[in-house]
Parts: structure tokens; sequence; C-alpha cells
């Protein structure tokens, strides 16, 4: 390997081990290019340490839905708070993934209504 392709290798490396895998994919999109991944925390970086892997547009919509939480109370977070600030990260993940199953669902009968129709138009040709 020449010196670029050494230079390349090392940022794919520290990426996927940021990322904690040798095969990310973001888990609301299925993007796979490593260089688009990141780790998002659910309940927000103040409240735990639990991330999921995301592209950066779902990370961005994450992250905006996060802003909407309720703020901090003061000083440090409380369990019920760590607990709550998940279970709201946890419900904004759902959207956003529920949106995504829609979409495929009705992909997927579309996909299925042609095929019944080229299956009818081959009978009947």
């Amino acid at each position: 390997m020449n010196t670029k392709e050494l230079a390349k290798e090392k940022r794919r490396q520290n990426r996927l081990e940021k990322l904690g895998t040798q095969r990310p994919v973001c888990c609301r999109c299925g993007e796979h290019d490593d260089r688009c991944l990141e780790a998002h925390h659910i309940a927000g970086r103040a409240y735990a340490d639990d991330t999921v892997i995301v592209c950066r547009n779902c990370h961005r919509k994450l992250s905006d839905a996060q802003k909407d939480h309720p703020h901090p109370l003061d000083g440090d977070p409380t369990t019920f708070e760590r607990i709550g600030h998940f279970l709201l990260g946890l419900a904004d993940f759902f959207i956003l993934l529920a949106k995504k199953l829609t979409e495929f669902g009705l992909w997927l009968i579309e996909q299925g209504s042609r095929a019944i129709e080229a299956w009818k138009e081959a009978r009947h040709a």
C-alpha cells in the first residue's frame, strides 16, 4: 500500500473503532458507508452513555427531537430523569422507524401489485 492508501485505511479503522464494530449500519435507514455513520446517545449525552449507530441524516433528526425534551433539573440527573430521557429518546427513534416501516410496507405492496399485473398480462399474451 502507498502512503495515501495507508492513511485512508487508518481513517477507516479509526471510524470503525469509534463505532465499535467492523460492519456498522444505520439501524434506521440501512446506510452502511462508515464515513456517514455516527453514534447517537439515545437519552442525550448528559443522561446516559447508551448509543445506537445511525447515519448523519438520521442523527440530525434524532438530535433535533431531543431539543424538545424537558430541560435538565438542577444538579446531577436523578435516576428517574435518566430513565425518562432514555424513554423519550427511544420514542423519538421509534417514531422515525415507524415512518420508515410505513414507507417500506407501502413500497412492498406496490411491488406486489405490479408483479400481479405483469403476471396477468403475461398469462393473456
